[in-house]
């Protein structure tokens, strides 16, 4: 029932008291690291939708990325300003799929679960990470989740086979 609440206020924060709290929030974590180990879910109801639990085995990571378009080094040779191909460089994965990525490397013992979107400034997203340990007998016992636990699903999350990664190969 109270997931039903969280997740209202969630959908529109510029609305409801979720502007306030992450206005504070934002302050905190742009002085923190960009990947940073937090003991608990910020968006509570997101992270049970996604197969979080509140036991052990399971880890969340906060991972802030640099917003904005990518550039390419100028060429030192003259060529037209048109062909030289500097600015209006897209990347080819998502936000989402890029904060999964650097979460995976940051703790290679864990395996990507599923992320979502936690805040964004002018400058910057954030996203919490959900990450299990598959050798932990916790998730081996739990047969919601131990799956992961088999050999098939190592290093997922570069394979493209979480939920970003699936959207961006257009699964």
């Amino acid at each position: 029932m109270t997931y039903k609440y969280i997740a209202k206020a969630w959908e529109k924060p510029e609305d409801s008291f979720v502007k306030e709290l992450m206005w504070h929030r934002l302050i905190e974590w742009r002085k923190q690291p960009s990947i940073v180990r937090v003991e608990k879910p910020t968006r509570l109801d997101r992270a049970r939708k996604l197969g979080y639990k509140a036991k052990q085995g399971f880890a969340m990571a906060r991972v802030r990325i640099r917003r904005g378009g990518l550039n390419r080094p100028r060429p030192s040779s003259g060529r037209k300003p048109r062909h030289m191909g500097v600015t209006k460089y897209k990347p080819a994965k998502s936000f989402k799929l890029i904060a999964e990525e650097r979460a995976a490397r940051k703790f290679p013992n864990l395996e990507v679960l599923n992320s979502y979107w936690v805040g964004e400034d002018g400058r910057y997203k954030w996203f919490e990470i959900i990450m299990v340990d598959p050798v932990h007998p916790a998730i081996k016992a739990d047969k919601d989740v131990n799956w992961i636990c088999e050999k098939v699903h190592t290093r997922r999350v570069f394979r493209g086979l979480t939920s970003a990664g699936k959207k961006v190969r257009g699964l």
